[in-house]
Parts: structure tokens; C-alpha cells; sequence
């Protein structure tokens, strides 16, 4: 998601230089503020009117070509031949609820639940990541008996009440839970780890230090909520290996561990199908979303059995159009298409590979502080200093309009709004690395 600081410096310019806007563009925005309302929000001082996508690509209304590297939700491409044909299929021959046996969904989760732990042997389908968190930290509480939930500092979510409650990002406008509590991100740019021999053992003492905080005010623990990308906090991918000391943290304090996977999770990072497995972890409960059905709404919690039975047993859940047959298709979809093309290689080598090609740049920018990441999923953190690391938030943001003028989607995350989130699709290739990185440094290098 956008940081807040995107928000207000695209929504500000916009309001400071409508008249600069193209006429269309002018009007579109003001229509969709008038019809929609001032909580939708738009990337961009000039939003990018987009009408069709393919690959790693999308187009505008004027026809110029752009490189998403943001989007997440399409992953395995914009308007893949696969995942349209089994949706179309599907869709002409029955869409309903799930209250009704249907196949489809029961082999899909069986393929679904062999991609995890042998440990999560149980799912449930909804429509968004806001939905399984949301369920999922209902689940936490009914095995714990606790209700304090563990977050970190600038994590996001969801938009339901109950998630947004447990979304720190979302600002000051937004009441954290009167029984949450928040954890540093093990950011090992910054962090002052080294006493403590790793950013994963320094991560599991502050952990501690919450959890210990949270039952002298008197409240029960029942877990941590975590994205193991950190993708909110700033991207903070790690060694492998970097979670495994908090996991163990929960448990001996008899709490489960929600490893939200909408963002790291689908092949995403490389080095594994799901980010907790590239540390060794196995979680309690694994959310998923966005990127599962390629742009179709579907997402899933996948739960250990005698973790999921203390809810399930006592309380019935019905989501209308979560698990339908058209979004279980695009899923399977996806699963099938991960697998034949080889996404999840694809990722760690191209990833790998853009880092590469970005390092450099460090030596010739004294702003960029830090490159980090794994797989298809990259932070590039800009700043001031490199002595005391101040972030450069408005740099940033200049960068990344100026991107956006050179064919580049992208955006920035943490809490300086200084790091940015480079997130392309899965059929982001090597060839288009050199447009991505000449892109930044040339955007880079007007900024400055």
C-alpha cells in the first residue's frame, strides 16, 4: 500500500496544479472524488489512466507502455492467457456459493495445501486479505483465550475493522486496538543488533519485551501478526533463518504465529513458495490474497487443525463468494501457471539479478542508503545521510514521479516514506531490468 506521505504529496499537487493536468485526466479525477469519495486514493500527482495490461506491462489511454513493478495482484502478469481462459471456461458453466459440493474446491485446496507445511492441513476461503486476517486473528483468540495480538510498527493488514485496527500504517486517523502492541521490524539497516549476535535474535528480544509489556497491563497474549517481508515496515526480507528465533519466542509464551502471506507469499521471494519457509519456520495460521487469483477475488487461511477447531467447532463462518468455482478456477489457475513457466526461480534469479545491476549505483549516489531483498521483491532505501541514515522522504517521492514519467510504476513504503518498493509481477524478466534501473537513476539524478 501507499505510505501516508505519498497520499498527501500526490493528493496536495493535484489540488495545488489541477490546471497543469490534461483535460481528460482532469475530469476523470474530479468525477471519481465526486462519485467515490475522498477515502479512494490515487497513485501519482498526474494518475496514470490505465485500460490494458499484459505481462509486466500495462498501457494508457494514450497508448504509452509503462513496466509495472508494483503490482502484486496480477502476479503471474496482467491478463495471463491461462488464468483468463480457465476463468471464461468456468464462468460460462457455473459461478455460485459454497454451500453446494463442488469439486473444484476441494482439489484446489488439496494442491494449495501441498505447497505448506504438512503441520497446516485445513483451509477456508474469503474473497480478500482484509477477510483472512480478519478471520484469522479470530481464530488466534478462540485457541488462545488470549486477545492481545502482536504487530509491527508500520504494518498493514487489512481495511475491516477488526484489521485496520491491526494496521499501524494506516496512521493516527486510525485507532490501533486498545489490546495490540508494537514490535520494531527487524530492520538490520538500522537496528542496533550487533550486541545481540543477529537482527533475528534482536527481533525475538523486543519481541519478548512486548509480550512481557502486554501481560503487566493486564492483557492475555495470543499471537503474532506478522508479513515475513516486512513489506509495510520497508522491506525487510532477510537472511534466511532471520524469523526463527521470534517463532520460537511465541510459542514458549503460548501464542500462534499468523504468517500473513499476501505479499511474500506465491513464489514471490525464490528462495521458497512462502516467505516464512525461507526461514525455517512453520507458522499456526497462513493468510493469503491478492496475488492467488491474478486479479480475481480470492484469498484463503490455511490453519493447523487443533488451532482451527477452537473456532470453527463453536462458531459457523459463511463467505458468499469466497471459494466460488470462476475465482477457484483462476486460482488453480495460477498454481498450474507458477509451476509450468517456473515463476518461482524466475524470481530468484531476476531478482538477484536487478539488485545486482542496482548496486552500483550506490557507489556513484551517496543518497542511497541501502539495497535489500529477495526475490522478486526489493527495497531501495534513500537518504539524507548515510551517517545518521535520516530518511529522504521527499526525494523519494520526486523519484518516483519522476519514474513514473519515464514508463515506471512504482512506490515507496516505511515510515519515512523512503524506500522504495519495488514489487513487479512474476513475468518480470531480465530484459527489463535495464529499464527499471535507468529509469530510477535518471530520475535519481534530476531529483537530486
Amino acid at each position: 500500500m501507499p505510505t501516508r506521505s505519498t497520499i498527501m504529496d500526490a493528493n496536495s499537487f493535484r489540488a495545488a496544479h489541477a490546471d497543469s493536468l490534461d483535460e481528460v485526466t482532469r475530469e476523470l479525477t474530479a468525477k471519481r472524488e465526486a462519485l467515490l469519495g475522498a477515502s479512494y486514493r490515487l497513485f501519482y500527482r498526474n494518475p496514470v489512466h490505465v485500460v490494458r495490461g499484459e505481462s509486466a506491462y500495462v498501457w494508457d489511454a494514450d497508448g504509452r507502455k509503462y513496466l509495472d513493478v508494483y503490482n502484486n495482484v496480477p502476479s503471474v502478469g496482467h491478463a495471463h492467457p491461462a488464468v483468463v481462459a480457465a476463468v471464461s471456461a468456468q464462468m460460462a458453466r457455473l459461478n455460485t456459493h459454497t454451500r453446494y459440493l463442488h469439486g473444484a474446491v476441494l482439489a484446489y485446496a488439496e494442491d494449495l495445501l501441498s505447497t505448506l507445511p504438512d503441520e497446516l492441513d485445513q483451509i477456508m476461503f474469503m474473497c480478500t486479505g482484509s477477510e483472512a486476517n480478519d478471520l484469522a486473528i479470530r481464530v488466534a483468540r478462540a485457541y488462545t483465550g488470549g486477545q492481545g495480538i502482536i504487530l509491527t510498527s508500520e504494518a498493514y493488514h487489512g481495511n475491516t475493522e477488526l484489521t485496520s485496527a491491526h494496521s499501524p500504517a494506516l496512521g493516527s486517523g486510525q485507532h490501533l486496538d486498545a489490546s495490540a502492541r508494537l514490535v520494531a521490524p527487524p530492520d538490520a539497516y538500522r537496528a542496533d543488533w550487533a550486541a545481540e549476535g543477529s537482527v533475528g535474535v534482536w527481533f525475538a528480544a523486543r519481541l519478548q519485551e512486548q509480550i512481557d509489556a502486554m501481560r503487566e497491563d493486564g492483557i492475555a497474549f495470543a499471537g503474532l501478526l506478522i508479513d515475513s517481508v516486512f513489506s509495510s515496515d520497508g522491506v525487510f526480507t532477510g537472511e534466511p533463518g532471520l524469523l526463527a528465533a521470534a517463532v520460537d519466542v511465541v510459542h514458549r509464551n503460548s501464542g500462534v504465529v499468523i504468517a500473513d502471506e499476501v505479499q511474500p507469499g506465491f513464489a514471490r521471494t525464490g528462495d521458497a513458495f512462502w516467505g516464512f519457509a525461507r526461514h525455517g519456520v512453520v507458522p499456526d495460521i497462513v493468510t493469503m490474497g491478492k496475488p492467488m487469483g491474478n486479479g480475481m477475488p480470492i484469498s484463503g487461511m490455511a490453519a493447523r487443525r487443533e488451532v482451527l477447531e477452537a473456532f470453527s467447532l463453536t462458531i459457523p463462518y459463511f463467505n458468499t463468494f469466497g471459494g466460488n468455482p470462476v475465482s477457484i478456477a483462476a486460482a488453480q489457475a495460477v498454481l498450474d501457471t507458477i509451476r509450468a513457466e517456473g515463476l518461482q526461480e524466475r524470481a530468484r534469479v531476476v531478482g538477484a539479478e536487478l539488485r545486482a545491476a542496482l548496486a552500483p549505483l550506490a557507489d556513484r549516489y551517496e543518497v542511497i542508503g541501502d539495497v535489500r531483498g529477495a526475490g522478486q521483491f526489493t527495497g531501495l532505501e534513500l537518504v539524507s545521510s548515510r551517517v545518521t541514515k535520516a530518511p529522504a522522504t521527499a526525494l523519494s517521492l520526486d523519484v518516483i514521479e519522476g519514474m513514473r514519467e519515464r514508463g515506471v510504476l512504482t512506490s515507496v513504503a516505511g515510515p519515512g516514506g523512503n524506500i522504495l518498493k519495488l514489487r513487479p509481477t512474476l513475468a518480470f524478466r531480465s530484459s527489463d531490468i535495464d529499464w527499471l534501473v535507468g529509469a530510477f537513476e535518471d530520475a535519481l539524478a534530476e531529483a537530486l
